[in-house]
């Protein structure tokens, strides 16, 4: 039996012209602080890792993208005619993405990022790390990646590492432990090792929905692309509050992960998190056709 494919959605020039622009407007207010920063040469330790560890510039947030299977009517009279992965739709004078010519030529890519997402989605999520991979990254270390102080000092951050069991699964945060913390954790994650030990429960694995809503393109709705990022933007704060960096002088309160009580609320704030991140796995996923 031949399967059809299923009959694209079309959204008239009023209405996905809308969209899109309620969708530069929302990306413009996410990026207002950041933009702010840099046309004064200022940075943020916590509000600028966003741009500048996945080194997208905020353009790319502003260019919404109606995913695959949706035609866009009179769209082949704008600019969005000249973007790359658009084509004629089936009504005359309409676009839509090129979805096949995009897995086609990304397939190494869009493969791999299914991978990351389906084995993470199907995975029950781990809640005992307590954040301490920030702590790992400055453990029996006198110069630091943000020109902050540690909260309880050098020696007081150490103890804190070696009074705790180091769990980290996320081979881009584990890479960033010094020389004397990596053997403290219980496992050496390798780039070739992400599939089968990214979890759900996972800070970084969370931010990097961003990261994968931005490589996957034209595939993926803005909106979707904008959930994504804002949900790294809420992940990178707890991120840094319970970090080993004081940063009481830029409005953030420590969550003491070395407590009882810090440790609750860090889990409780990561589970809520872990939820969110699964929600948007799964329309990453369906996003893919899968």
């Amino acid at each position: 039996m031949t399967t059809l494919a299923p009959a694209p959605i079309r959204l008239d020039a009023a209405e996905w012209r809308a969209r899109e622009t309620a969708h530069i407007a929302r990306a413009d207010a996410l990026t207002a602080g950041h933009r702010a920063r840099a046309a004064r040469g200022e940075k943020h330790p916590v509000e600028d890792f966003l741009f500048t560890y996945y080194s997208y510039k905020p353009s790319v947030l502003r260019r919404w993208h109606p995913g695959a299977g949706v035609e866009l009517a009179a769209a082949a009279a704008t600019s969005r005619a000249g973007w790359r992965w658009y084509v004629a739709g089936d009504s005359v004078g309409a676009l839509r993405v090129d979805a096949a010519g995009f897995r086609d030529d990304r397939a190494l890519l869009v493969a791999g990022v299914e991978k990351i997402l389906r084995s993470t989605a199907g995975r029950a999520g781990s809640f005992g790390c307590f954040g301490l991979h920030e702590w790992a990254m400055v453990y029996r270390r006198g110069e630091h990646r943000h020109p902050v102080a540690l909260r309880l000092g050098q020696d007081g951050t150490d103890a804190v590492v070696e009074e705790h069991d180091l769990r980290c699964t996320h081979f881009d945060a584990f890479r960033f432990f010094t020389a004397d913390a990596a053997p403290r954790n219980r496992e050496a994650p390798t780039r070739d090792t992400q599939p089968a030990l990214e979890q759900p429960g996972c800070l970084h694995a969370g931010m990097d929905l961003y990261k994968w809503a931005v490589k996957l393109g034209p595939l993926v709705p803005g909106e979707l692309l904008l959930d994504s990022f804002e949900l790294a933007r809420d992940i990178r704060v707890l991120d840094m509050e319970a970090s080993p960096y004081d940063l009481a002088d830029h409005g953030y309160r420590p969550v003491r992960i070395e407590t009882a009580e810090g440790k609750a609320e860090y889990v409780r704030r990561q589970r809520g998190f872990s939820l969110r991140g699964q929600e948007l796995r799964a329309r990453l996923l369906a996003a893919l056709g899968g």
